[in-house]
């Protein structure tokens, strides 16, 4: 089988100097060379290391190039690969888009700064690759309607790194809550706790030769550069992520989105403060949502209910027949005021997964979308986006469900998109 067959070929060339879990099980079963998926990895730092380690467990991946703005980290990414798999030939870049123009590159995996998700995802769809993308799923609301448009054009598969969806918990969670066993549920409150580091005043000095920082900086506005806003704690600054609240989002209202598929969003109020120092997303945030018949709260702080004081992320659902408390690992359901881990009356409904990143290969050569899809992903992340501008603005917004827009508010609706930097607008 190839998978290199009718691809389109890279046409974007953009303007602009140079760039510089738990591992899944191994499979006993052998793979021929031409069934195998050709991968390339972009961002291979923190979770892109763990990309590199998944998808080489894999036998029916071979990775052949790796990616970074950083010098130091893609040597270091490559001796990993290279004790994983000591006869692997791959290649090294300093730009993402020389990988995009090799023909023979099946599908790429995308761990880069939130601020770089989309322009990656949708130049590599126009070059005909499937894309596995971290999450969060892009860094506007604007920016996942052009994902979506581009993906559908294009024919491509993307899965969005929400590793957290292929355990049997949300699987047997979504079962429990499909099959009516809450009843209605009105009302869901998530919650993560935990704010922010604080970091000092930031300390402006030259990059390090090894990172090319303009680059890093693409389509976000120009600053000078401080390890501050660079690397991990990049996501504590709004010109490149949302903070704790757009880090963890995804991982608890999966949940939600994959069992109630929440309808019509109306309005969004939220409250909170500044981090200290240097950042300036969310020290702490609450966000109240209403949709049809549905009220979801988002909190910094557990909520005052049984059980979610002992957990630092969690979903706990209301309804008019009982109320189920989960985590990513556990859940509570009490009926009646009855306690239990589950309803063995419940039958299994949902189809197991067989691990996030093999679900994702198996999409790629079925040509079938995997289960953390991009149009699902995209409608799942679009209200963590607009909590943040909520939260921006200091006030209640309502919401037009049908046309993604706010109701009424210009300023609102300015800060769906922004404008990209001059010079890397490349979509």
């Amino acid at each position: 089988m190839s998978f290199s067959s009718n691809r389109r070929q890279f046409i974007k060339q953009g303007s602009a100097a140079a760039l510089g879990l738990t591992l899944l099980p191994g499979f006993t079963r052998r793979v021929a060379p031409s069934d195998r998926l050709r991968v390339a990895h972009i961002g291979i730092n923190g979770m892109g290391t763990n990309h590199l380690k998944w998808f080489a467990a894999l036998p029916e991946v071979e990775t052949v190039a790796l990616c970074d703005l950083d010098e130091t980290h893609l040597a270091k990414a490559k001796g990993t690969l290279l004790e994983l798999k000591p006869n692997a030939k791959v290649d090294t870049y300093g730009d993402f888009r020389k990988i995009l123009e090799r023909k023979d590159i099946d599908a790429i995996t995308c761990a880069t700064p939130d601020h770089w998700h989309a322009q990656v995802a949708i130049l590599a769809f126009e070059a005909g690759k499937d894309v596995y993308g971290e999450k969060p799923l892009s860094y506007s609301v604007r920016e996942g309607q052009q994902m979506l448009k581009s993906q559908q054009k294009h024919d491509r598969i993307f899965q969005l790194g929400t590793q957290i969806h292929a355990g049997d918990n949300y699987h047997r969670v979504v079962e429990l809550i499909r099959a009516g066993t809450l009843g209605k549920v009105h009302t869901v409150r998530l919650w993560k706790s935990g704010a922010p580091p604080i970091m000092g005043a930031p300390q402006y000095q030259e990059p390090p030769a090894t990172l090319n920082w303009d680059y890093w900086l693409g389509p976000a506005p120009y600053s000078p550069y401080s390890p501050e806003r660079c690397h991990f704690t990049y996501r504590y600054f709004l010109d490149y992520s949302g903070g704790v609240f757009q880090d963890f989002w995804c991982h608890i209202a999966d949940v939600v989105w994959w069992s109630l598929n929440p309808q019509n969003l109306t309005s969004i109020s939220a409250r909170g403060e500044k981090s200290e120092g240097a950042g300036n997303t969310p020290k702490w945030i609450d966000v109240d949502y209403q949709f049809d018949g549905l009220k979801i709260h988002w909190t910094t702080d557990p909520p005052k209910v049984p059980g979610a004081e002992k957990r630092g992320i969690g979903a706990y659902f209301e309804g008019d027949k009982g109320t189920l408390l989960c985590d990513y690992g556990s859940r509570e359901i009490t009926i009646n005021g009855v306690v239990m881990p589950d309803i063995d009356t419940v039958p299994i409904t949902l189809t197991r997964s067989p691990g996030h990143q093999q679900n994702f290969v198996d999409a790629v050569k079925n040509r079938t979308q995997p289960e953390s899809n991009l149009e699902y992903a995209r409608l799942m992340t679009m209200p963590m986006h607009l909590g943040l501008i909520s939260w921006r603005l200091g006030r209640p917004l309502r919401w037009n469900a049908r046309r993604e827009k706010f109701r009424g508010d210009a300023e609102a609706n300015d800060l769906l998109s922004r404008k990209y930097r001059k010079g890397w607008d490349w979509i």
